[in-house]
């Protein structure tokens, strides 16, 4: 992801590469940040797996590994096999990395996990009897162990080391053990080295009508002995999403799963159980003291049968409840963008709908308080973009110079995804997660660029629509997807595609060009499912030069803004010239959209040719781009100022005009 502020707060000209530490450097700082007791002596980047002494106490087993590529910008993977820890690591290079790079990169991370995963089938191999062995030579563990009796739960069939360390079993989906848990007297925790613990659980009670989730062992059992209903122990939050998908998987709809997410500092035990719901619609639970599990929460006195029956578990209500109490509708720009619902904004290529998307964003991210008078409330708010990231530059600069250079809570996507895939929902779902703060809007933009499959296909909308619900589950906010319009004429006013689309919107905007250059943008309200539709408003573009920006040949960068305009400025009727200026407008797109110092141009001869290419006759084309001929085209249009001569042909001057087609060809 793009931090807004970091992106736009330079000169638009690539940057000096910043000074970084050597590559083995921020190796070991990465994984001293992520836990690991003790680091290797050296690290050695050579796309082999390396294994060495990560801590504990036997000395001669080796439980810490990484796998780091050396080609290009250095990547892979470390861990500790005995700490449950795994982490992909990347070089930071000091830049943002080019989308090549960024595959390239992919690449090696998957190379890593390769190596890593034979390794680990290696040690699952070697170690799979002795766990067994061990299992079985171990002494069943008493309600008087230290950490047993502290924690105030009983055993539930765990047993005890020599040293006396409890231990933990940990079966894979099959129902084989493949790990085991240690936990000492003061209740540090560790596996032993070759566990596979991704997918791995322990099931505490008899089967019930619905399955509890927890992170630790100490709190399933708490949560068994209380409630009488069966647990699942994950071991880790990170594990919470596989562990509730199998669980989905085994019992289908009939199981009502219910995760216990620990109230952890950093928020780690929420996200990873909010992950996990999204996925296979699980209810999540949460203590409501910071720094607490449900065990914590137990023997602090609180009641946990209150904590796992919350009133919104009700399904069915009296009608004369639900009516009691008022629900206005909460709204991101009021009458426009309404809180936690799926929206919809429209228009052919070229109508300015990414104008208009980007200055609500823009709002909402930057506080700035209303829009066309109407009040608009902050918030963060994920930008996923599949095209034009060069002009989103320009464009999202263009508008903070215009309204204001503060802060913004904005964050863009670098490439577009298959959003209705497992992997595309996981990176865009992933990314957003990694955000400090919760969007209160996530923009999809376009809705071609994020699916897979056929906007015309209700099959394939479905599984998008259901992504699109999945990300408004999870982080509690409006998604609003951008979309084009269909080809015919009588298609201009609907998003082309299945019908699908339209059912699910809980709003629906259409953003219609002008008919001449000169005319307004009128954005339309189609539906709102809530309340009464917006009265339609109208805007303009308006060109801004961005200061400090400059191209290749040092010239001005400019993008545009979205103003306000008057309904008056609609021109229904096409304005002096329309004709005229539309005919040589598609002539301009039709030659390739030659720009001559800073504005469009077209030769003499392109003009002709395209001229000819409509079935124009000759002497036709000679009286229409005759300046003396002030009724024809081209003296009609310089006679309004439109145009003026210039080398060969003749360039456009009209301002309106001029910004309209620079936007319109940086959207081609």
């Amino acid at each position: 992801m793009t931090d807004l502020t970091a992106a736009l707060g330079c000169i638009f000209r690539l940057q000096d590469q910043k000074p970084q530490e050597p590559p083995e450097r921020q190796v070991l700082d990465a994984m001293a940040a992520a836990g690991i007791e003790e680091l290797p002596a050296t690290i050695i980047i050579d796309g082999s797996i390396h294994r060495y002494h990560s801590g504990g106490r036997d000395r001669k087993k080796k439980s810490g590994w990484y796998c780091i590529y050396p080609d290009g910008i250095k990547a892979g993977t470390f861990g500790c096999w005995r700490l449950g820890i795994e982490q992909l690591w990347r070089e930071d290079v000091g830049r943002e990395i080019t989308a090549a790079e960024e595959m390239a990169v992919t690449r090696r991370i998957s190379e890593a996990r390769a190596q890593r995963d034979s390794e680990r089938a290696k040690m699952q191999a070697a170690v799979g009897g002795v766990l067994d062995e061990i299992w079985v030579n171990g002494a069943a563990a008493s309600a008087d162990h230290p950490y047993i009796s502290r924690k105030g739960i009983r055993p539930h069939g765990v047993r005890i080391t020599g040293d006396g360390r409890l231990m933990v079993p940990m079966y894979g989906p099959t129902g084989d053990l493949t790990g085991m848990q240690y936990i000492d007297s003061a209740g540090n925790k560790m596996y032993h080295p070759g566990s596979s613990t991704g997918g791995a659980s322990m099931m505490i009670g008899e089967p019930t009508a619905r399955i509890l989730i927890a992170e630790g062992f100490a709190t399933a059992a708490t949560l068994n002995e209380v409630t009488g209903e069966q647990v699942a122990v994950a071991f880790s939050a990170s594990n919470l999403p596989k562990i509730a998908k199998l669980l989905r998987e085994k019992h289908g709809a009939e199981k009502l799963l219910v995760i216990v997410a620990d109230h952890d500092e950093h928020g780690v035990g929420r996200s990873y159980a909010d992950q996990a719901a999204a996925q296979t619609g699980a209810q999540v639970v949460m203590p409501s003291i910071p720094g607490m599990d449900a065990n914590d929460f137990h023997l602090a006195g609180h009641d946990l049968h209150d904590l796992l029956s919350p009133e919104s578990d009700a399904w069915l209500v009296p009608a004369d409840d639900w009516c009691k109490q008022p629900a206005p509708i909460s709204w991101l720009i009021k009458h426009w963008l309404q809180e936690n619902s799926l929206m919809m904004v429209h228009g052919p290529s070229g109508s300015g709908k990414t104008f208009a998307v980007l200055d609500w964003c823009c709002r909402i991210a930057s506080d700035s308080g209303d829009w066309r008078g109407n009040r608009v409330k902050a918030g963060q708010v994920v930008y996923l973009s599949g095209e034009g990231h060069h002009g989103m530059r320009g464009r999202i600069a263009a508008w903070k110079q215009t309204h204001g250079n503060g802060p913004m809570k904005m964050h863009i996507s670098k490439s577009g995804c298959d959003l209705n895939t497992m992997d595309g929902y996981a990176r865009a779902a992933n990314a957003i997660r990694a955000i400090p703060a919760r969007p209160k809007l996530i923009v999809i933009d376009t809705l071609h660029r994020f699916l897979k499959g056929d906007e015309n296909s209700a099959q394939d909308a479905k599984t998008m629509l259901d992504a699109c619900s999945s990300l408004m589950r999870e982080f509690e906010c409006s998604v609003l997807l951008v979309h084009h319009t269909g080809v015919s004429d009588d298609a201009q006013h609907r998003a082309r595609g299945s019908s699908a689309w339209r059912g699910a919107l809980d709003i629906e905007i259409s953003v219609i060009p002008p008919k001449d250059k000169g005319g307004a943008i009128e954005i339309v309200q189609r539906k709102s499912k809530d309340s009464e539709q917006a009265e339609p408003v109208w805007c303009a573009l308006k060109s801004v030069e961005i200061t400090g920006w400059y191209d290749e040949d040092g010239g001005p960068v400019t993008s545009a803004v979205m103003a306000a305009a008057d309904a008056s400025a609609k021109a229904p009727g096409g304005g002096y010239a329309a004709t005229e200026k539309r005919l040589l407008d598609m002539a301009w797109w039709a030659t390739g959209c030659e720009i001559r110092d800073g504005v469009p141009y077209i030769s003499s001869s392109g003009f002709k040719n395209y001229l000819r290419s409509k079935g124009w006759k000759d002497s036709s084309i000679s009286a229409a781009t005759n300046p003396a001929n002030t009724d024809k085209i081209i003296g009609k249009l310089m006679l309004s100022d439109v145009i003026s001569c210039h080398e060969h042909g003749w360039k456009i001057d009209e301002k309106s005009m001029v910004a309209a087609c620079l936007i319109s060809r940086e959207e081609r």
